[in-house]
């Protein structure tokens, strides 16, 4: 069928179902709600859709359009619920399940007949993580289910009048219900306001006498203090006491109103560092621009022991001839830090006596390459995008240069841009089933590094890498499988994604075959660097890239100011998969 996806934004679910109901032979169209209704009209007229579908709606559709045409909307709870602020609900109300259903559009928000539904556990994960994962998952097969029943026509959607389907309203989620009372709530609270709003959108509060939004939060076993009292810092994000423990909280958002040039999310320490020194705060240590003078700097063990609960963003462990470096970075952006820290915990495990290193192997994100809103936020933006381009192509080098073990990137999540070529660089690329790729640069209206001209052709072939990363478009798990991007899709749900690669990775490193193909893996790398070294395809391409960062003109730095701003930029014209081909 010819399918329009109407969605405020081609976020995670957007592009999951598009990837879909492409695999399963549909022509799919997407136009931008946050263009304004004019142009959802107009991409109607244009496209002439059989069936529109919403994944993701934060406005209603325009009523001629819902009259006109069936109009099949993603609500985020199960069937009877109602509200704009549903999974968020979910989490404050510690729901161990919850629903997502596909509605027809009316009138009445959320009251539409119901074409499909799907039920989800809720782990202990922030509100994003579960979106991306557990509810995408259901949701993604609900959407399915849904455009079958729709053109098979034999279905009858179930009204919500159902006595079966017990209707409850629920109100937005507001800031001071989320609002976190120091002095009285317990960690557990404090982490369960943290999760349910970690993405969007926050929880506010003041630090140092300035309003922010707090971003994740995470529970943390030894250091305690005053309730509200900040105690240290750990790579970028803040530990700050709770009435009876302590949490860790990775990003904050200076509130618009605050004067603070840069009001988006970014790494918690580097937003503290450019407010005002606390009189109290004592001599503390050398200032720096990523994290407060005042505050310690604690690092974690990249073995964290088993009997630890704190927060870290990359780990270390071991499990014989089994090396697993683990990495979970706020929403898959890694800065020119984060690059460099994960390059030394490479090294480090590099000088372990594996066979196999598993590189990710996490649920939820495994990259989305630079780190575009520390990029905005910088001084001299053109400067802080070349420092981290050349971080991340230090990191992906690397991999590529290890030659006496196996390297399995294991994608528990989506990953993007330079985040796919991270995984490109290694042996064997293993993805879980509901993961979405966007191998690409387009977005940014990048050319791209990370040796993608040399790993993606290798691994695709030329043509089909040059479709790739000129067409802007997501990969679902199963379609990157069938060209060759993945060489293995891991069924499972997210959160046994961990496990389940311990046990390939065991099966890999029991494999008899194993030495030879290490043995073949060295031969191969020293062929490919007398035939073209790797140095050349690095050059040629941070040349391209080089020209673009520090040419202000470049189309590159409006895209990236409107995209952490969340600003809609670009054509409202629908994309569509014929424009791609």
């Amino acid at each position: 069928m010819d399918i329009l996806l109407v969605a405020s934004a081609f976020n995670s679910l957007s592009q999951r179902v598009y990837a879909e109901l492409s695999d399963e032979g549909h022509r799919v169209d997407v136009v931008l709600a946050s263009h304004g209704t004019d142009a959802v009209r107009a991409a109607v007229h244009e496209v002439r859709p059989e069936l529109i579908v919403a994944p993701m709606l934060k406005s209603a559709l325009p009523q001629d359009v819902w009259q006109e045409h069936t109009c099949l909307i993603v609500h985020p709870g199960p069937p009877g619920d109602r509200g704009p602020s549903s999974l968020d609900w979910a989490i404050a109300e510690e729901a161990s399940e919850w629903g997502v259903t596909v509605l027809q559009a009316e009138a009445a928000m959320d009251a539409g007949d119901v074409w499909a539904d799907g039920s989800f556990p809720v782990p202990a994960a922030g509100k994003s993580d579960v979106y991306r994962n557990e509810l995408s998952d259901a949701a993604a097969a609900a959407v399915l289910q849904a455009v079958r029943r729709y053109a098979e026509g034999s279905f009858k959607p179930r009204p919500q009048s159902d006595p079966g389907i017990r209707v409850v309203w629920r109100d937005l989620l507001r800031q001071e219900q989320r609002r976190i009372d120091w002095e009285h709530d317990d960690t557990d609270t404090v982490l369960g306001k943290l999760r349910g709003a970690d993405s969007q959108p926050g929880v506010l509060d003041e630090l140092c006498g300035r309003e922010v939004f707090l971003h994740g939060g995470h529970r943390e076993d030894r250091l305690r203090g005053e309730p509200g009292e900040l105690l240290a810092t750990r790579s970028g994000a803040l530990c700050r006491a709770t009435r009876d423990g302590a949490v860790w909280i990775p990003e904050l958002r200076p509130r618009k109103s605050s004067g603070d040039p840069a009001p988006f999310r970014r790494p918690a320490a580097s937003v503290l560092a450019g407010f005002p020194v606390p009189p109290d705060s004592g001599p503390g240590m050398p200032s720096s621009n990523e994290r407060p003078h005042w505050l310690p700097e604690i690092a974690a063990p990249l073995e964290l022991p088993p009997d630890r609960t704190t927060w870290t963003d990359i780990r270390y462990r071991q499990r014989g001839s089994l090396g697993f470096l683990a990495f979970s970075f706020p929403g898959g952006a890694m800065s020119t830090t984060h690059c460099r820290r994960l390059l030394a915990a490479y090294r480090y495990a590099l000088t372990r006596p594996t066979s196999v290193l598993v590189l990710g192997g996490c649920r939820d994100f495994f990259s989305n390459g630079l780190h575009l809103n520390v990029i905005e936020a910088a001084a001299d933006p053109a400067e802080e995008s070349w420092a981290n381009l050349n971080a991340m192509n230090d990191l992906v080098e690397a991999v590529l240069r290890t030659t006496d073990r196996l390297v399995v990137a294991a994608l528990g999540g989506n990953a993007a841009a330079g985040g796919v070529m991270l995984a490109l660089a290694a042996d064997e690329i293993w993805c879980r089933a509901g993961a979405v790729l966007n191998p690409h640069y387009r977005t940014m209206d990048l050319y791209g590094s990370e040796y993608w001209t040399y790993t993606l052709p290798r691994r695709v072939g030329a043509e089909t890498a040059e479709r790739l990363t000129s067409r802007a478009l997501p990969v679902s798990a199963a379609s990157a499988a069938r060209i060759g991007l993945v060489d293995h899709v891991v069924p499972v749900p997210a959160g046994r994604f961990t496990a389940e690669t311990e046990e390939l990775a065991a099966a890999l490193a029991g494999d008899p075959d194993l030495p030879r193909r290490i043995n073949t893996k060295a031969g191969a790398r020293r062929s490919d660097e007398e035939r073209r070294p790797l140095a050349e395809y690095r050059r040629e391409e941070l040349a391209r890239m080089r020209a673009v960062f520090f040419d202000p003109q470049a189309s590159y730095h409006a895209l990236r100011s409107a995209f952490v701003r969340k600003l809609p930029h670009g054509s409202a014209r629908p994309l569509t998969t014929g424009d791609a081909r």
